[in-house]
């Protein structure tokens, strides 16, 4: 069963159409699958003669789960209106761009999607004529192509990009109606994000129970790393219970390894696991971001040498001593994000020739911005915009890395 939930679990979905294998290699373990999706996730699997999908719905949302193809919230709304396009639509019907745009033109909310000054008020429609707007509805439209919604009959999608007038033949494969998740009552009412998490599908005794594995199991599958700041207590008090139990099950099931502390709790991936994305991958970013961690370590033993020296001299105290960072009480630490940004330059002069070019040339915000945005994705960081401060989570001091001795 394990390759089976990890196909599952690595995937939005398998579509029939595009891996047959896969489709009948989990269709035979359906029994077996549902078992754990519902009893260790609370999970549903959608399984009929299109598509098997296991409803991968979070113990609560994270910025890392949006789409990462979209760069704008304009294209979230297109995928949605695109999403109300295709409901009407039978499987394997085939429609041109035109008839979209259209139906966009009629039914995007506030009115359309051109760059308007503040002056300006929202008439209805989408303006497509503006190259930005046409540039963000093809990237949409090649995620649905890309994620298995369409398929692209007759034409090139670049033809609209240069030309609004331009067309493409597009084929509806039916999956689309499997893509929202299923909720059980009329969500018309909900207002803020929220009340999505209050919906009757959370609601079966929320701290108590099934819903409180769930809620453990899930973030320790679905999300990086467990944070007693972003739970309840009575998530960690179930891992004080029944911690032994939940990390028994998950490494029999998977080839990963628990790690469960007073503040944290993490589950590290094996060689042989491929239940989706992993750190660190094999690029560049990842590299750079281990040899962060490094500094970050050597910046908490300084702090740990100061703790200790704290009644000592003032003279004797060394200045790598006064600049070391202290572990909090919850595992993180807390640094003030200029002298977190200052550490990310100087981890660049001090590193930076072993760089690839676009990183060993890319100005210093621009790769301060970049390795920051790549530790707060992976739940290594958060910011705290009001206070001007960073918080490095546990989950930063798993791993880390260094160049050889003799490098360079």
């Amino acid at each position: 069963m394990r390759d089976e939930l990890e196909l599952l679990l690595n995937r939005r979905w398998i579509l029939k159409s595009e891996d047959k294998e896969a489709y009948y290699r989990v269709r035979d373990s359906i029994g077996e699958l549902r078992h754990f999706a519902s009893d260790k996730l609370g999970c549903q699997i959608i399984e009929n003669s299109l598509l098997v999908k296991l409803e991968k719905i979070p113990a609560s949302p994270e910025n890392f789960m949006g789409i990462e193809e979209f760069t704008s919230k304009e294209e979230y709304a297109f995928f949605c209106v695109l999403l109300m396009f295709l409901e009407d639509r039978d499987a394997q019907e085939q429609f041109i761009l035109s008839q979209l745009t259209d139906y966009l033109s009629a039914n995007m909310p506030g009115g359309g999607g051109g760059e308007r000054n503040d002056s300006q008020s929202a008439s209805p429609g989408v303006d497509w004529t503006i190259y930005t707007t046409r540039r963000r509805l093809i990237r949409v439209l090649r995620y649905a192509v890309a994620q298995g919604l369409l398929r692209v009959t007759d034409g090139s999608d670049d033809s609209f990009m240069d030309n609004p007038a331009g067309e493409v033949l597009y084929e509806n494969t039916g999956a689309s109606r499997y893509f929202m998740r299923n909720f059980s009552r009329d969500i018309a009412d909900y207002r803020r994000p929220e009340d999505f998490e209050k919906s009757e599908w959370f609601e079966v005794d929320e701290d108590r129970g099934l819903a409180r594995r769930h809620r453990v199991y899930k973030r320790l599958i679905f999300t990086p790393g467990m944070y007693r700041e972003h739970c309840s207590e009575e998530d960690f008090e179930y891992l004080k219970y029944y911690g032994r139990r939940l990390a028994d099950d998950l490494e029999q099931t998977f080839d990963c390894r628990v790690h469960i502390h007073r503040s944290s709790a993490f589950l590290l991936m094996g060689e042989e696991c491929r239940m989706g994305k992993a750190f660190p991958g094999n690029n560049a970013l990842s590299d750079i971001l281990l040899l962060c961690f490094s500094e970050i370590r050597e910046k908490v033993y300084a702090g740990l040498a100061r703790r200790e020296d704290r009644d000592a001299p003032e003279e004797e105290n060394s200045e790598s001593t006064k600049n070391g960072w202290e572990i909090t009480a919850n595992e993180a630490i807390l640094v003030d994000q200029t002298e977190f940004e200052r550490m990310l330059k100087s981890l660049k002069a001090k590193h930076g020739a072993g760089f690839p070019k676009n990183y060993r040339e890319m100005p210093e915000g621009e790769f301060v911005r970049e390795v920051m945005d790549a530790m707060e994705k992976w739940m290594f960081l958060s910011r705290e915009e009001r206070t001007h401060q960073v918080i490095i989570w546990p989950a930063a001091g798993k791993l880390a890395g260094k160049y050889p001795d003799d490098f360079g």
